[in-house]
């Protein structure tokens, strides 16, 4: 049997940035990846966009790693020159009654280390987004978008660089954790001195055989492309909602707008497009952009959020699920890494190593 320092399992963007940062401290890396491409799953279908870390608990993983990896996401996108567009953001409230809830997100961010809110009025929110109807927003401007699949890429370069390898069509079955630590696929088996779980939806099922691991639950959310001229400049964002950020406006750097996403839970990971709510989208969006054509919505893309909480239940924070909680030296299990895992990801990859030097 082979054996590595460490193996990382997952080559999502979470699973990659872990990697290079551990193969930059001059670690043997070995990534195991199920699918035939780096980032297929969550990681390819999300908005894309760097969050300024405002609707996080105080004091949660979300809220310190979705700060840092924010600065650290833009300096390494400049240094490498990862396409990215710092096009700042609206969350806009659309009557009287929101105002409260949006002012608030002001104090939250700044307890959060992001001090750069600020409450614009209505005149103000129509000279910047004319086609945004709302009693007034909050401005963000450290928020942005990425080219997410340029960055992944230059995160695989950065590991390769320094040694690493991505094995790829090799699908984990089990971590064994006694007497040694076990990587087992059907293609092999590997030791290791490291064992990072950064399996993104199919973490928590990697992990089930851990005392206290948490359960999986899953979140599906739909997109939505809108076809022709380009209505707005920046993100608009309405009142956040249970589950996620409510149906948004992103762009991409080619200027495409899109929709999404809604959250639908759901048992069992599935990417079909169902349209049969397409009249809730266009309610939704209708509350801040009332002049929305309903025929340039077209069906774009799902993803689905990996939650640790069920439906109905307050959000849960990242779980960094290592030694101290489970006992077994050597692993750790990353779990729950949603919205902003993308943002985050240099700061998890940091925060990982961290937990190596302990």
């Amino acid at each position: 049997m082979d054996s590595v320092d460490c193996v990382i399992i997952g080559a999502g963007v979470v699973g990659l940035a872990v990697a290079s940062k551990i193969a930059a401290t001059g670690r043997e890396v070995v990534v195991v990846e199920r699918h035939d491409l780096i980032g297929s799953e969550t990681s390819s279908r999300n908005s894309e966009v760097i969050h300024a870390g405002i609707y996080y608990p105080t004091g949660s993983l979300k809220a310190h790693l979705c700060v840092r990896g924010k600065a650290l996401l833009y300096e390494y996108c400049e240094e490498r020159k990862i396409p990215y567009s710092n096009c700042g953001k609206v969350i806009v409230a659309s009557n009287e009654s929101q105002i409260k809830t949006v002012v608030g997100y002001i104090e939250k961010a700044r307890l959060n280390g992001v001090c750069d809110l600020e409450w614009i009025d209505a005149d103000r929110l129509n000279q910047l987004e004319p086609n945004v109807l709302g009693v007034g927003a909050v401005m963000s401007p450290s928020t942005g978008i990425i080219d997410s699949h340029a960055y992944m890429l230059s995160l695989q370069g950065d590991l390769e660089r320094n040694g690493g390898v991505i094995s790829f069509s090799t699908n984990v079955t089990e971590i064994r954790t006694a007497p040694e630590l076990i990587v087992v696929t059907p293609e092999f088996e590997l030791s290791a001195q490291w064992v990072i779980n950064c399996g993104g939806l199919d973490a928590p099922l990697l992990s089930a055989g851990l005392e206290n691991a948490p359960d999986a639950y899953f979140a599906k959310g739909h997109y939505y492309s809108y076809l022709g001229a380009q209505p707005f400049s920046r993100l608009v964002y309405p009142v956040a909602e249970e589950g996620g950020l409510g149906v948004h406006v992103t762009l991409d750097l080619a200027g495409q707008v899109k929709f999404g996403p809604d959250v639908r839970w759901i048992d069992s990971i599935d990417y079909s497009f169902d349209d049969s709510h397409k009249a809730d989208f266009v309610s939704a969006i209708r509350s801040y952009f009332p002049s929305l054509e309903e025929d340039r919505l077209q069906p774009s893309y799902t993803g689905i959020r990996p939650k640790l909480a069920p439906e109905g239940s307050a959000a849960s924070d990242f779980v960094f699920f290592g030694p101290e909680q489970h006992g077994k030296s050597g692993r750790i299990d990353l779990l729950g890494i949603e919205s902003p895992g993308l943002t985050s990801s240099l700061a998890i990859g940091e925060e990982v190593v961290n937990m190596m030097s302990l």
